[in-house]
């Protein structure tokens, strides 16, 4: 498996009652403290750069802090930032530790509303500069804002613009940054506008403070904003007054869902989290609806408000396919068909040769598509038993219905991860010899120069680790063929909404077009696209289409495909190599929710994503094809 970069995570909480209910309730006050940490570790595959928490602490006096932040970078950076915390506590008493109320008054994190986040790099970059949540600073606490978010703006051009317009001068070029500084301006002036209408009403001091606490509307502020974001994002924020959010794009393109009672609000990324964390059914957790917005006031009053007018469905369904938890209901038998959906392709491409055939998966993300496959393969498998009996009838032999009944779908655990190898030390033929250990194999699985192997992989990105260590290793089983196949159709296109797959020429569909062109001699094709792209420079947003789509129009899917096998192949490679994609009807079929389908149609929900590929291709001719004697290298 190619491992992609995940998108983010998001993790909130907010309790309803005071510290003391939970600690008689259930035995302590840092319920939610360990909620949240759950919260985040159940999601841990989302982030693996870094990870970050923020919480408000409501009852604080003046001179006392009440908002704490928490981060740290690495792959342990959860359990990094829970020891942080917890550290504070260990010189305190048992007596005094275990009482809410001398926790609420004086331990940093003993708090009524956390915000989690888990990272994952969108832009190549690392540190602690960069992990989330983000906070801004203000006297007051109601424009104290803290912000994490899981998503990726296709136009932080024109949102820098905006905010630069308005006088403020960022001191970073990020999108999450921009965002805080825009959110940030807002809730200025709504706190402003607040303070002028109450002072008008006679108040003074204290008593404006409180109000403008307890009556700010985030709509106003959130509203505004979102309505310059293009791009996929869930975005989370808290102030220093106790107001939270939660707001997701009008395209439904990342995921958010909550969980309320009368004693908490929960909010993640993904459902079946919330689900074991917090004991509940999945019909008890709902999903944010695109364009809408969770927010929860001082309070503790909740509602969910539609922000943004909601744009066409484009629920991403790679989320179904590899990013989300495969435990979730739905997504669980949305793998399982994608797998079933195959078998016909793949029955074809060993002949129907099942007798003779081994099935397995890579670890671990395919196995739920490898069990919908078997499953397929088992009902095809009892079809043809039935079709050999009832042929037949009486005339048949016992030891003949002995043998029809024999028949079996023969399944292995033919490879298994590991060692995660660190083969950056290494370079060249070196690199390449220590990246195919990365996967091991189980030595008579199948019979030597007889059987065909069929494995199943969740997608095919750049076909790297397909090449060097999947196949080269599998081949040392010595199949007949192997046939590789994909529970994914096959990925043409790059991300812009918060995965890290932004260049084209990372992708081994794209580079097998390329390929095609060349050695067909249709060179054109790829220059006539180029200033196709370069003319829609500066065009109109809504007059913007993607050129790209026009590499891959001479070839059928199946071209494609062939071109990889042939590339997979080699004078080391002695199997027969095939490769099986998921069709996109096949996908649609499987994924009925979730049609955002960019990665593999070039269809982008929004025109930032269509402006981003074109630019995407013309720094690919630009830098690869052009400055290398128009050859691919």
């Amino acid at each position: 498996m190619e491992t992609l970069k995940h998108e983010c995570g998001v993790a909130m909480i907010r309790l309803l009652k005071p510290l003391e209910y939970y600690h008689r309730k259930y035995g302590t006050w840092m319920y939610a403290l360990n909620k949240l940490y759950l919260l985040m570790e159940k999601q841990h595959n989302r982030g693996q750069d870094g990870a970050g928490l923020a919480c408000v602490k409501f009852e604080a006096a003046p001179g006392e802090e009440y908002m704490f932040r928490e981060r740290a970078a690495g792959t342990d950076a959860i359990t990094e930032i829970f020891d942080t915390v917890y550290s504070y506590y260990k010189e305190i008493p048992a007596e005094r530790l275990s009482d809410p109320q001398f926790a609420q008054a004086n331990l940093p994190f003993a708090a009524e509303l956390y915000m989690g986040h888990l990272r994952y790099s969108t832009t190549g970059k690392s540190g602690l500069s960069y992990i989330h949540p983000f906070l801004r600073r203000n006297n007051w606490r109601a424009r104290n804002l803290a912000l994490c978010g899981n998503f990726n703006m296709t136009n932080v051009h024109s949102i820098f613009k905006e905010i630069t317009a308005t006088g403020q001068h960022p001191r970073q070029y990020a999108d999450t940054y921009f965002i805080l500084e825009q959110l940030g301006h807002l809730l200025d002036r709504e706190a402003e506008r607040l303070f002028r209408k109450y002072e008008a009403e006679g108040m003074q001091g204290r008593e404006i403070t409180c109000a403008i606490e307890e009556n700010i509307d985030l709509t106003h502020v959130i509203g505004k904003a979102a309505s310059t974001w293009d791009g996929g994002y869930v975005i989370c924020g808290v102030t220093g007054s106790g107001e939270s959010f939660t707001v997701r794009d009008p395209w439904g393109i990342r995921t958010a869902f909550y969980y309320a009672d009368d004693e908490i609000i929960v909010t993640a990324s993904e459902r079946p989290v919330i689900q074991t964390v917090m004991n509940v059914q999945a019909d008890d957790v709902k999903e944010l609806q695109r364009g809408e917005a969770l927010m929860v006031n001082r309070k503790g009053e909740m509602r969910t408000v539609q922000l943004l007018e909601r744009k066409p469905l484009s629920a991403c369904s790679f989320e179904r396919i590899y990013f989300s938890r495969g435990s979730d209901r739905d997504i669980y038998r949305e793998r399982k068909r994608l797998g079933e959906n195959l078998v016909d392709s793949i029955l074809k491409k060993v002949d129907y040769d099942i007798e003779h055939t081994v099935f397995s998966y890579i670890p671990n993300t395919a196995e739920m598509a490898y069990y919908g496959m078997m499953e397929g393969l088992q009902k095809h498998l009892d079809r043809l038993i039935s079709e050999q009996l009832s042929g037949r009838g009486a005339s048949l032999s016992e030891e003949e219905i002995r043998r029809i009944f024999a028949q079996r779908i023969r399944s292995e655990k033919v490879i298994l991860k590991d060692i995660k190898l660190r083969t950056f030390i290494a370079e060249g033929n070196t690199r390449n010899d220590l990246a195919a250990h990365v996967y091991d194999i189980t030595y008579g699985s199948i019979t030597p120069h007889v059987d065909n192997l069929v494995i199943i992989d969740d997608s095919i990105v750049r076909g790297t680790t397909l090449k060097q260590s999947i196949v080269s290793i599998l081949d040392r089983l010595h199949p007949k063929k192997i046939v590789v196949v994909s529970s994914s159709p096959q990925i043409r296109y790059p991300d812009y909404y918060g995965i890290d797959m932004s260049s084209m020429g990372e992708f081994i569909a794209f580079r097998m077009a390329i390929e095609l062109l060349i050695s067909r001699g249709m060179e054109h094709v790829i220059i006539d696209t180029y200033n196709k792209a370069k003319q829609q420079q500066g065009q109109p947003e809504d007059s913007i289409v993607n050129c790209v789509k026009d590499i891959y129009a001479p070839f059928t899917d199946e071209e494609i495909s062939d071109k990889m096998a042939q590339m997979l192949s080699g004078e080391d490679i002695h199997a027969d190599i095939e490769i099986v994609f998921q069709t996109l009807d096949g996908l649609h079929e499987a994924c009925p929710d979730h049609p955002g389908d960019w990665y593999f149609s070039g269809d982008y929900p929004t025109q930032g994503g269509t402006r981003l590929v074109n630019q995407a291709f013309i720094h690919y001719v630009e830098q690869s094809y052009l400055k290398r004697g128009r050859r691919i290298i």
